[in-house]
């Protein structure tokens, strides 16, 4: 059964994609079986995919054949595609009657750019759907036995980019006493936390590092506020890494110990 019968069967319908149209697709925080149905509809269906560096190869395999594969993908500290010549291929490929899709990691509206994909084709009047992604930043911690929320833990959760303005003002977040999931911060790491303690957050708040989320070889490691830059360091600065901190780091220990209490 090819995917286009698959989906068939699992949906009522399923969105066609017409030439010239570019869809902005989230491809999900890494692992294929947390793609949308109509993420791989897209795959089923478009001429070119141009995808970002953090896009599974299982899951481009999953493209109908013939289609033309284009990467355009960005990784911190090394040569990557500048976003104005990303914009600018997909109206060009667009213009050509092509089924574009522009597949992303995680979701294309959180720290992907996306909405800024879509301004662009609105301005050249090209046709565009957005297909919302699985962010990592919902989906490393589940993977990673952490709930981004629980009752008598937290009552909010906030979703940053390390990326920030050197003025993004860390110390305010520090104060909510609420986590704080970080995207893109290895490199970064030192000047966050040392931010975060001026705002008062405890050395002991208790944090982790989530690297290569939801796939096979994940990488976790749990420690404090106080050491997590030394941890980071040791993982190494150019690796995609999810961090977050906060209590609810601490739902992990307590969720592996009943699991292995219950297997004895």
């Amino acid at each position: 059964m090819n995917p286009l019968e698959a989906l068939a069967v699992l949906h009522d319908r399923f969105p066609k994609m017409e030439p010239g149209h570019v869809w902005l697709a989230g491809a999900g925080p890494g692992d294929p079986g947390m793609l949308t149905l109509d993420a791989l509809a897209a795959l089923a269906q478009a001429d070119v995919i141009v995808h970002d560096a953090l896009v599974n190869q299982k899951t481009l395999a999953l493209a109908r054949p013939g289609a033309t594969l284009e990467f355009a993908g960005k990784r911190g500290g090394r040569p990557s595609t500048q976003q104005a010549d990303i914009t600018a291929r997909l109206i060009e490929l667009a213009r050509q009657g092509h089924k574009v899709l522009r597949l992303k990691g995680g979701d294309p509206f959180v720290f992907g750019r996306g909405g800024e994909e879509a301004i662009a084709l609105a301005e050249a009047g090209i046709p565009y759907r957005i297909v919302p992604g699985i962010t990592a930043g919902i989906a490393g911690l589940a993977t990673a036995s952490i709930p981004a929320t629980m009752r008598g833990v937290n009552q909010a959760i906030t979703f940053v980019t390390g990326h920030a303005d050197p003025d993004f003002d860390w110390s305010a977040l520090a104060r909510t006493g609420q986590p704080i999931v970080i995207y893109m911060a290895m490199r970064n790491i030192e000047h966050i936390t040392a931010a975060l303690a001026r705002g008062g957050l405890a050395p002991a708040t208790p944090a982790a590092v989530i690297v290569a989320a939801t796939l096979p070889e994940q990488h976790i490691v749990i420690t404090t506020l106080d050491r997590l830059a030394g941890e980071v360091g040791k993982l190494g600065y150019r690796l995609p890494g999810l961090i977050v901190i906060g209590e609810i780091v601490t739902v992990r220990n307590q969720l592996l110990h009943l699991v292995s209490e219950a297997a004895r």
